[in-house]
């Protein structure tokens, strides 16, 4: 499971983002900033169970990380939007997010077969 390069970049963007996440300003800190955070949160936490899963509860597990990525996604535009995070750490940050989501992405299409 550890091995497997998902696993890697997630934490990789994990260890980005919180820090990140916590130089908001206090009033999007604790609404912003604390969503971010949650939904890389179970983004992981899904891909954990998908690894630890059998094969239907994987599926299940690798579609809620999928929905899990489209939210961080939508949260991290609208953190640009909000001038939260500068051009080019969106720029960073959703090179992160769309290496994981090929990662995501061939690994549901291999479950798929």
């Amino acid at each position: 499971m550890q091995q497997s390069p998902i696993f890697t970049r997630t934490y990789d963007l994990l260890v980005w983002l919180i820090p990140q996440t916590t130089k908001f300003p206090r009033e999007q800190r604790f609404v912003l900033g604390k969503a971010v955070q949650e939904t890389g949160l179970r983004f992981q936490e899904a891909l954990i169970e998908a690894a630890l899963s059998g094969e239907r509860n994987r599926q299940r597990a690798l579609a809620r990380a999928d929905v899990d990525l489209a939210k961080l996604r939508f949260y991290l535009r609208l953190c640009h939007d909000l001038k939260l995070i500068t051009l080019r750490q969106h720029r960073h940050v959703s090179e992160m997010v769309a290496e994981v989501g090929r990662l995501l992405g061939g690994w549901r299409k291999k479950e798929a077969v």
